[in-house]
């Protein structure tokens, strides 16, 4: 995070200042002293202008046709019980990625902006039940069902008594 932030020309302070997050919350997740939470990284993301995935870890070099399950990325936040696996990390080369997630039971993950506005997404619930909100339209989803949007505005991921397991395509 800190060589992106450097790269970019960017303080803390005006990161803070575009991010809503502290100065100091900034530099514990740049020292690795804590993780970011889902929406954290989300307003990370959108500072940026990148996808959460490559907030995660570095663009690839060299194009890897397979990326076995044990390489996969995994990132956890314990705070609303949710994991994002990335099952075809991005490389630059190729312009969809598959992520899968599971989302804890009576959880809700608040994105106030998109990383990349105008990113084209498909999730596909596999399951569980999840309510998706984009852009203040609410969508149900029971296990088999898939929502297409494109991302412009806050988006919200709310589960009620059972946890969700789903997979998300962005291009």
């Amino acid at each position: 995070m800190r060589t992106l932030r450097e790269a970019r020309g960017l303080t803390l302070a005006a990161v803070a200042e575009r991010s809503g997050i502290s100065r100091a919350t900034l530099s514990r997740i740049e020292n690795g002293d804590t993780s970011p939470t889902a929406e954290t990284l989300g307003r990370l993301a959108a500072v940026y202008a990148l996808p959460i995935s490559r907030l995660l870890a570095p663009l690839e070099q060299d194009y890897q046709p397979v990326v076995k399950r044990d390489q996969q990325l995994v990132w956890r936040d314990e705070e609303h019980s949710f994991t994002r696996r990335s099952v075809s990390p991005s490389n630059g080369q190729l312009s969809l990625e598959l992520i899968e997630c599971e989302l804890g039971q009576k959880q809700t993950i608040r994105y106030a902006a998109p990383a990349v506005p105008g990113q084209e997404h498909h999730l596909y619930l596999l399951s569980g039940r999840l309510e998706v909100t984009v852009e203040r339209h609410s969508h149900s989803l029971m296990p088999g069902d898939c929502l297409r949007y494109v991302l412009f505005g806050e988006t919200v991921f709310r589960t009620a008594e059972h946890s969700c397991k789903y997979v998300i395509a962005l291009r």
